[in-house]
Order: structure tokens, then C-alpha cells, then sequence
């Protein structure tokens, strides 16, 4: 989509459609006040009549509106005024888009963008709005054959109204949203591809295609040289598969020469059936979400190159595919680990901590200012937070709050989870240095204290990402979390 800004008259603008916002109760913000008043009071007759009431989700297109320029008037309703925040604001730029696509607009105008909102400026505004905007218009349509045409989103171009002293910070803004919503699109399409185009193999050709052009520097280690290297945790994941598993190692040095890096380490199971230890068969397609890490970290290194950030960042994606087979690894199996440290696979469904704990020992060698991994590695974090925040774990209390603000900035929120030594109990073992599952209680913690065992020497964080990777029913699809969180993330390290 292609977004501008503009600082006009909104009354004067001539354009195919203006979205302007409503308040419940029919209250009026301050930009709509000032097209009411030059249509002598349309818009509050019409909010008089019922026909919308400003309640969130609401939307009423107009025709004709006497004495605006505009073709058409799109009124959405933006909820309680004294409730209003950047959350309400997204929600309504969502709601506008959709609005516009279904009555077949390609071309719009809104003054969304001049709303006051508690700790947004002009560049908040512009960057929430061009990720909503790009968000509403996201297909996956990749495998829909004659469907494809039928489901193109109609708005093609969408001009932000801002003030003149915020039309700079309002350009700025839409150049991040432009590069953020990139980022996002590129981890959902990985997301949603079905396993058998999205194996590892793919991942490590994606990370090719990635790099084409860019100073992006892309590794890939095979099979024999994780085996080489200790790999023995990753290895056993992979060994019920035909698909050979894949290290992918992708250096972006956008800063100083020497500078140490921030290192994103993802999950990377291109599909899991939970091995010997099979899952149940209900929504067991939904297990191709499973390298959702792994596509948050291309995502994060696509919006940090469009936007050419001085920093170093280095993303590891160790993957492979879980699978039963007669070579498959058993429970009870004991294996080494790259760190040295041998493991009693109880479940072998807790396979995304195993592939993890030898990439993170990997990616010790790049002595990493800050550490962190993305994850969907527990249904515990699913019953805990549910599907509006991803859990966070970490080493490091610094960096752990600047993770948490930098998702509060983003919109994309997490919540703090507790990592004392306490839990670490619930993993030993009577056969090896500990096992990879405790028991039933507190699973998303002993998932994280297992992962600690192998960062003891950084400052890591964790985020278990298993209930806002994806969404399910008729939503189903990934969501491109927790890219706008590590891109800010980043941005503020920069």
C-alpha cells in the first residue's frame, strides 16, 4: 500500500473517501468537530438519529456530505473518550481499513491521525496507523488459485492528516510502520506456508533470498557439522525426519566494527507431531506454527536492514522437523548437548528447548551484548497468559525491563514470569544432569530453567511466544508477533 502525509484542510481535501472518528455518545474530537462545522452540523444529525453511536467496531460510510470536497465520509466509532488509548487507536484504524476495503475504496484520506491520544505523537500515530493499515490488508493467498483475485484488498492508498509542526515526525513514523509492517508480512507468510514448502531446507534457501542483494551474511551448518560441533540435542529432534535438520546463522553488521551484537535466537520446528511422544490429532495442523520463532527473527532482520539500523545483530535459527520414525528419538534417550551437559529426553515433545539449548551455546561464540530467544515452547504459557501477551524470562533485570517497555511501546505487550532457582528441582534426573521436562506445574518456568542452564555466561532473555504466534478458528494464521517488540527492541539499543 502506499501511504503520504499531508498537513491540508480536511473539508478542502478532495478525495474518494475521508475516515473521520466519533466518540460514544456521539461526542465529536477535535478534527471531526471542524468538518461538522463545515457541513453546518451533518454529521452530528446523523449521530442524533442512531445511526451510529461511536461505540468501538461501528462504522458508517456517508454520501454526498454537503459542502466537504470529499466524495465519501467514512465515520468510525472509537469507544468511550475517557477509556480512549493507543490501543483504541489501532483498533479503529483496523476497523476503518476493513470498512473501506468492503465498500470497495482504493483511495482514502483520514484524519485518525490528528486524534489526541495519551502518550502518542504524530510519529506513534503514523507508524501505528501504516501497521494497522498493512495489517488489515494482509492476505495469504499464495495457494488460492481463482480465489486470489476475489480477495484483493481494495485501498491501494491511504494520506495520514497531521498538523504542520507533527508532519515531520508523522513521515518518520510511516517510514518504520512501512518497514515494521515488511518485517510482519515476510514472519507471517513463513508462518503460514504448509510443511511440506516450509521445511528447514527452505528456511536456510528463505535466508538465502533474504540476504540477495544486502550485506546480510548468511551460514548455514549441515548435519555433519553439528555433529562435529556437539550438537547432540538438535541432532536427536531431527533423527525421526527425512528433512535434514539446518543451523541457519544470519550477520547483520549495521554498526561499529567490534561492536557486540544482540543476537535473536528462534525456534525453528517446521512441523510437530510431537515425535514418539505423539500429540493428540485435533489441531494438529496448527503445528506448522511451530518455527514461528524462527520466522520472527527473519521478519525482525528484514525491517532492521529497510531501515538501515546501526547495530550488529546476529539471528540463529537452529531447525529441524519433529517427526516418529524407526530412527526417531525415544523417552528415556539420553544425549550430550554442545555446552557438554547431557540431557534424559522424557518427552519428546519438548523438543523446541532442545534445539534451542545447542544454538544458544552456539551463539555464545559471538559474545552477544544481550541474548534473546522467541519461542513457541510451552501450552503452560498458553493456560498462564492466554493469547494477548507472551510470556518473558530472562537472566538480566535490565534487560528484561527493557524488553517489556520496548513491547508496551510496540503494542506488542509481554508479562514478566519468575525463573527462581526454586524450580530448577523439577528437572533432575537420576541418569543424566537433568531431564527436559519437569512436571505438570509451572511448565513454561521449568521450560526456561532448562534454557538457563545454557546462558549463564550472557545476558538472556526468553519469550515464549506459544499463545500469541498464532491465531486459531476462523482467524486462523500467524500473527507476525513479537516482530514490532524486537524491532523496537532494537531500535532502542541503536
Amino acid at each position: 500500500m502506499q501511504f503520504s502525509v499531508k498537513t491540508a484542510a480536511a473539508e478542502i481535501l478532495a478525495t474518494p473517501c475521508l475516515v473521520a472518528g466519533l466518540f460514544e455518545g456521539g461526542k465529536q474530537p477535535a478534527a471531526t468537530q471542524v468538518l461538522d462545522q463545515a457541513c453546518h452540523g451533518y454529521l452530528a444529525k446523523i449521530a442524533k438519529s442512531g445511526a451510529i453511536e461511536g461505540r468501538a467496531g461501528q462504522s458508517l460510510l456517508l454520501f454526498d456530505v454537503p459542502k466537504l470536497a470529499s466524495e465519501r465520509v467514512l465515520l468510525v466509532g472509537l469507544g468511550a473518550e475517557k477509556d480512549f488509548s493507543l490501543r483504541g487507536y489501532r483498533k479503529a484504524m483496523l476497523k476503518a481499513v476493513r470498512a473501506l476495503n468492503e465498500a470497495g475504496v482504493k483511495d482514502a484520506a483520514s484524519t485518525l491521525s490528528l486524534l489526541e491520544v495519551k502518550d502518542a505523537d504524530g510519529y506513534w500515530l503514523a507508524r501505528h496507523a501504516v501497521e494497522c493499515a498493512e495489517e488489515a490488508n494482509y492476505r495469504f493467498d499464495q495457494f488460492k488459485g481463482q480465489a486470489k483475485e476475489k480477495h484483493k484488498p481494495a485501498l491501494q492508498k491511504l494520506t495520514l492528516l497531521t498538523s504542520k509542526d507533527e508532519a515531520k515526525s508523522a513521515e518518520e513514523g510511516v517510514k518504520v510502520g512501512s518497514a515494521l509492517a515488511a518485517g510482519v508480512a515476510l514472519t507471517k507468510n513463513l508462518g503460514n506456508l504448509p510443511p511440506n514448502v516450509c521445511t528447514p531446507t527452505y528456511l536456510a534457501e528463505e535466508a538465502g533470498r533474504l540476504a540477495k542483494g544486502t550485506k546480510l551474511k548468511v551460514t548455514v551448518l549441515e548435519q555433519a557439522q553439528m555433529k562435529k560441533l556437539g550438537m547432540g540435542a538438535l541432532l536427536a529432534v531431527a533423527r525421526g525426519s527425512r528433512q535434514p535438520p539446518k543451523l541457519i546463522v544470519m550477520e547483520y553488521n549495521g554498526g561499529a566494527k567490534g561492536q557486540k551484537p544482540h543476537v535473536l535466537v528462534g525456534k525453528g520446528i517446521t512441523f510437530d507431531t510431537g515425535g514418539i511422544s505423539i500429540k493428540p490429532a485435533p489441531a494438529m495442523d496448527e503445528m506448522k506454527f511451530d518455527m514461528c520463532g524462527a520466522a520472527s527473527v527473519f521478519g525482525t532482520l528484514k525491517a532492521v536492514m529497510q531501515l538501515g539500523l546501526k547495530i550488529n545483530v546476529v539471528g540463529v535459527v537452529p531447525s529441524a522437523e519433529n517427526m516418529p520414525g524407526g530412527d526417531a528419538t525415544r523417552p528415556g534417550d539420553i544425549v550430550t548437548t554442545m555446552s557438554g551437559q547431557t540431557v534424559e529426553i522424557l518427552n519428546t515433545d519438548a523438543e523446541g528447548r532442545l534445539i534451542l539449548c545447542d544454538a544458544l551455546t552456539y551463539a555464545e561464540r559471538f559474545q552477544p551484548a544481550s541474548i534473546v530467544d522467541i519461542a513457541t515452547l510451552t501450552g503452560a504459557c498458553v493456560i498462564a497468559l492466554g493469547n494477548v501477551v507472551s510470556g518473558l524470562f530472562g537472566n538480566n533485570e535490565r534487560l528484561i525491563q527493557a524488553v517489556r517497555a520496548a513491547g508496551e511501546k510496540a503494542d506488542d505487550r509481554v508479562w514478566p514470569m519468575p525463573l527462581y532457582d526454586d524450580y530448577q528441582d523439577g528437572l533432575k534426573s537420576n541418569f543424566a544432569d537433568f531431564a527436559n521436562i519437569g512436571g505438570r506445574e509451572a511448565g513454561a518456568v521449568t521450560a526456561a530453567c532448562y534454557l538457563s542452564r545454557f546462558t549463564k555466561t550472557m545476558n538472556w532473555a526468553h519469550l515464549d511466544i506459544a499463545g500469541t504466534a498464532w491465531k486459531g478458528s476462523g482467524e486462523k494464521g500467524a500473527s507476525g508477533r513479537p516482530v514490532p517488540l524486537l524491532v523496537q527492541y532494537l531500535m532502542d539499543q541503536a
